[in-house]
């Protein structure tokens, strides 16, 4: 079936992003999600010789689609990007926006685009459905989501419900490690939650030893990250929002991470 043999592979860029290419072994088919630094990327496809053929961007902050420019120079890719963002993606050879489905290699690679607008207004996430693997730049982090830079909180909530519909087995890749100061917000809001309680000493020991808390899990983030949980009632009491509609209690958790 397609997608079943995708390969991730996950390595550092810049500061705190993460770099990904996702391989199909049959056709050679590699895509970059996202640019945030070219040298790390060319020594990741060299040390696995692989050939870069598409960057899919999620949205046109720089250090997401930095490196389009140079890479399309070096490699001949093909770049995906936001169809709403045509002009701030460097290289775009096609637009994609919500509700979309990219096919690449004869169905070898079937990817299905998610409008997660709000950190900028078209902001995208891919969907590898049969991999069950999604790639979400900058809309949901581990324990977070991202800063409501450009869309609204109804825009931006919209978005995470997407996300969190998608299967709890989903595997989800955001684009930076972020999960101490995530970890730290998240039990100052919702201190009641015995499973963010129990998750927290797995992603303090996984960092002190160096390694990554990405990818995470749809059903994970269900359970412990405060950004998908308006519901839960401990977490409308700590932040004054008994009550209150999923907007409002998204907005204001959003508004109180803000200045944390």
């Amino acid at each position: 079936m397609a997608n079943e043999n995708l390969v991730v592979h996950q390595f550092g860029c810049l500061g705190d992003n993460y770099g990904y290419l996702v391989h199909d072994p049959g056709t050679g088919i590699t895509i970059a999600i996202d640019t945030p630094e070219v040298g790390p990327i060319m020594k990741a496809l060299d040390e696995k010789g692989w050939t870069l053929t598409h960057i899919f961007n999620t949205h046109h902050h720089f250090d997401h689609a930095g490196g389009n420019l140079e890479l399309k120079e070096k490699t001949g890719c093909m770049i995906y990007g936001p169809s709403d963002e045509r002009v701030e993606i460097p290289g775009r050879d096609h637009g994609v926006g919500g509700g979309a489905q990219i096919t690449l290699g004869d169905g070898a690679i079937v990817a299905d685009v998610i409008d997660v607008g709000g950190h900028t207004l078209g902001h995208i996430a891919y969907w590898f459905t049969e991999a069950d693997k999604a790639f979400v730049g900058d809309a949901l982090f581990t324990l977070g989501c991202g800063r409501m830079f450009e869309g609204t909180p109804d825009q931006m909530w919209a978005g995470l419900e997407r996300l969190r519909n998608l299967p709890d087995s989903t595997k989800i890749y955001c684009a930076h490690e972020y999960t101490e100061g995530n970890l730290k917000f998240a039990l100052s809001v919702e201190p009641g939650n015995s499973d963010l309680l129990a998750r927290s000493g797995d992603i303090l020991a996984l960092r002190k030893a160096g390694q990554p808390t990405v990818p995470t899990t749809i059903g994970e983030e269900k359970r412990t990250n405060p950004f998908f949980r308006p519901e839960s009632k401990n977490l409308q009491e700590t932040i004054g929002k008994a009550g209150a509609s999923v907007v409002d209690i998204f907005a204001e958790t959003r508004r109180l991470k803000d200045s944390f």
